[in-house]
């Protein structure tokens, strides 16, 4: 009878000549576009690159002879992972002459984008500090991991997906662990505990010392910031938990200069991005960045900031449209 992927190759990328999507059609594409755009974000790092792949799975469903796909589910799969897969290669090169360092584009926590999160690997999949380990991964060892550590293909649907052998798929599964290990252990918190540890990270920031900032990061911690170009952001790493707090400490120093910048007005909220907490900080009702704190089991492990407005963009409808209480720090 052979197995769904089988069936979802029959007419993978055939034209049907003249055809209409039927609105029975299109909703069981509807019914995938979350699960689509979870694997593509995972995969891509980019909330925007996902959302363009995603359109792009749709079009092919669209001129695809749909009466010869016995399971869509698979199908769509099947072309969404070829698509980013291709998108990949692509992105390692415009990566390597991207201003600055790169970092993923910071998603919302409760955007459907983020998918499955039952599990400590599925959570893990989607937090910054693994999506940043994932660009170490060859497109087909990032695939797999993808598709089995978040979505729990198995290994036999996985190779027919990406057109290798079962044992193939088990070898870039196992290669792809071993690189993103780390050894540290994050710690999972709710909406209460984010707020404490954004609290508590404020106070720190903001006393003008180096030492209550210290306390809080581990010895290793790694301080990145993302501007792409288009905002000023440190070119380069910090890595040491004294280097990154005397950064941090000149960056929260309140000056007039700053204030000038900001039209007198910066809001810094406590919220949750990718499963960690994060620091969201809005200026004239705009949101202009995002800090998220990966928390270990030995402290904050890094400070990972995203001021690139093209990446934020979807977080900031996210948030205009999301409940976020009251700013932790009001007209700084």
């Amino acid at each position: 009878m052979g197995s769904p992927v089988e069936h979802a190759r029959s007419g993978d990328g055939a034209d049907a000549e003249g055809a209409s999507v039927r609105q029975e059609d299109v909703a069981v594409f509807e019914a995938s576009r979350d699960r689509l755009e979870a694997i593509a974000y995972r995969l891509l790092g980019s909330a925007v690159e996902a959302e363009d792949a995603v359109q792009e799975t749709f079009l092919r469903w669209e001129r695809a002879d749909r009466n010869q796909v016995r399971v869509p589910e698979a199908w769509l799969t099947r072309v969404l992972t070829n698509l980013c897969l291709t998108q990949l290669t692509s992105a390692r090169a415009r990566r390597e002459v991207y201003v600055g360092e790169w970092l993923p584009e910071p998603v919302l926590d409760g955007d459907p984008m983020l998918g499955p999160a039952d599990t400590a690997e599925q959570r893990d999949s989607v937090s910054t500090a693994v999506l940043m380990l994932l660009e170490r991964l060859t497109p087909p060892e990032r695939a797999v991991y993808v598709l089995r550590e978040a979505f729990a293909y198995p290994h036999a649907e996985i190779a027919e997906l990406l057109g290798i052998s079962e044992a193939a798929s088990q070898q870039l599964l196992h290669r792809a662990k071993q690189r993103v290990a780390t050894g540290r252990s994050r710690v999972q918190v709710d909406s209460a505990t984010a707020r404490e540890v954004v609290e508590e990270f404020l106070l720190a920031a903001m006393s003008g010392q180096t030492e209550p900032l210290v306390r809080l990061l581990t010895d290793d911690a790694m301080g990145v910031g993302d501007g792409g170009g288009r905002v000023p952001a440190r070119g380069t790493p910090f890595v040491g938990a004294v280097t990154v707090a005397r950064f941090l400490r000149g960056l929260f120093r309140p000056a007039d200069s700053k204030r000038a910048f900001f039209d007198g007005r910066l809001d810094l909220y406590a919220s949750t991005a990718n499963g960690s907490p994060a620091v969201v900080a809005v200026a004239g009702g705009r949101l202009i960045g995002v800090m998220s704190l990966e928390v270990t089991d030995t402290g904050i492990a890094s400070v990972l900031s995203q001021v690139n407005p093209d990446k934020l963009g979807r977080f900031a409808r996210a948030w205009a449209e999301s409940d976020h209480g009251d700013p932790v720090l009001v007209g700084w």
